[in-house]
């Protein structure tokens, strides 16, 4: 078990259970050498976004790093003002453009703009079927709208990456992907590391001698969620996947779970200001 350490999606594609997310790391220097640091580490899985605005310091690390891309997997998704079906096909070009990528191992819809998503999913597709994602899939979707993209659909979304942390646990949509073989991935994993003073999290880090941190990102791991914990710093970097060398046993499970109050630190989909 390592950064190594994969799952496999429905269409074959291994996927690491570990990753990098870059959400509001700043475009330049800080996006560069956050990569570069991690990459360095052992991580082989970076998460970003058109929205993110730092493909372009993403893609340059990764070439500079001198590892082989089919090595690294990368994801990105395609933004809400991108949504549509001409419009998604023509944003992930500007991606791979700005990536300086010929593919991206994984390619998402952002959020489930309503009236637009399963327009924009016939284009993810093709983009698909055309190799410029080795998967494709969704991001911030619930079950209502897994429902109708399913219904639309002839490729099922291989990933859900969705706000997922201790206190928020989306146990409905978790079930939903699972009885669909759809993968789930957390973002925000660490819950913006606003709560790791909760009497639960320093219990099991005393007992395991380990950080909130390193508890939390184990009980995803265990629960067969990918995780993609951000940090800009190296040793906070290497402090989040130094995870493999202990493990929950059922009661620490058990009470990671019964920390879920369902509380939300981002937008919940159905109150997303989608500007429609």
């Amino acid at each position: 078990m390592s950064l190594t350490t994969t799952r496999t999606l429905n269409n074959g594609t291994k996927i690491p259970a570990i990753g990098l997310g870059v959400y509001k790391v700043e475009a330049g220097d800080e996006a560069y050498q956050s990569v570069k640091s991690a990459l360095e580490i052992g991580y082989r899985h970076i998460d970003t976004a058109s929205f993110y605005a730092n493909e372009e310091d993403v893609g340059k690390a990764i070439k500079d790093s001198g590892i082989p891309r089919e090595d690294i997997f990368v994801t990105t998704k395609v933004w809400n003002d991108e949504q549509g079906y001409e419009e998604a096909k023509a944003a992930i070009d500007r991606s791979l453009d700005r990536l300086g990528m010929e593919y991206v191992d994984l390619y998402l819809i952002h959020w489930p703009v309503p009236g637009k998503f399963t327009e924009t999913w016939k284009a993810l597709e093709e983009i698909y079927q055309s190799g410029k994602a080795k998967a494709i899939g969704v991001s911030n979707f619930l079950p209502h709208h897994l429902e109708e993209l399913l219904q639309a659909a002839e490729t099922k979304p291989m990933v859900n990456q969705i706000e997922l942390h201790p206190q928020l646990q989306q146990d409905e949509t978790r079930t939903f992907c699972q009885e669909h073989n759809i993968l789930i991935e957390a973002w925000a994993p660490l819950g913006k590391a606003s709560y790791f003073d909760h009497p639960v999290l320093q219990e099991l880090a005393e007992k395991h001698q380990k950080t909130p941190a390193q508890i939390i990102v184990r009980w995803q791991y265990q629960s067969g969620i990918i995780t993609i914990p951000k940090s800009v710093h190296k040793h906070r970097q290497e402090e989040n996947v130094d995870i493999f060398d202990f493990e929950l046993e059922t009661e620490d499970m058990d009470k990671m779970t019964g920390m879920n109050e369902e509380k939300r630190l981002g937008k919940h989909p159905d109150e997303f200001d989608y500007g429609v």
